[in-house]
């Protein structure tokens, strides 16, 4: 395994450490922490088993940190089909969630994830598919 030969100075400390406790995403926020780990001084190979990442995802984190900073931490735009589930979606689907189905006619109080797809889209106006449901 070819060694990592970025050094880093000081300064990249105080940006990272503030863009970890500001990240929700928690693949960005595990991602961030990681790169941390490396850049306060822990060998790459002892980070990455013991967050479970491989060691050519993290060193590619750790690069992209040396070269953009913590922006490079967050997801690139993909190509293809927005998510249906957005922040607010959300949201609303966890207050769903969080309430007893009976709430809202189930038969019984252990709601399916189609029956809340259908309160959803009663709701809302948006169809959800269980598996989009069963996500959340």
């Amino acid at each position: 395994m070819r060694t990592l030969q970025l050094h880093f100075s000081e300064k990249a400390f105080p940006p990272l450490n503030t863009f970890v406790p500001q990240t929700t995403e928690a693949r960005v926020f595990r991602r961030a922490q990681a790169v941390r780990d490396v850049v306060t001084g822990q060998r790459l190979q002892t980070v990455s088993d013991t967050l479970h990442f491989t060691s050519s995802a993290l060193r590619k984190w750790v690069d992209r940190f040396a070269n953009q900073g913590p922006q490079g931490l967050l997801d690139r735009p993909r190509s293809g089909r927005p998510p249906t589930v957005t922040c607010a979606r959300d949201m609303h689907l966890n207050r769903l969630v969080d309430q007893d189905p009976l709430q809202h006619g189930a038969i019984s109080s252990q709601g399916s994830c189609r029956e809340l797809a259908t309160v959803f889209a009663r709701e809302t106006g948006v169809q959800l598919g269980r598996e989009s449901v069963r996500g959340v």
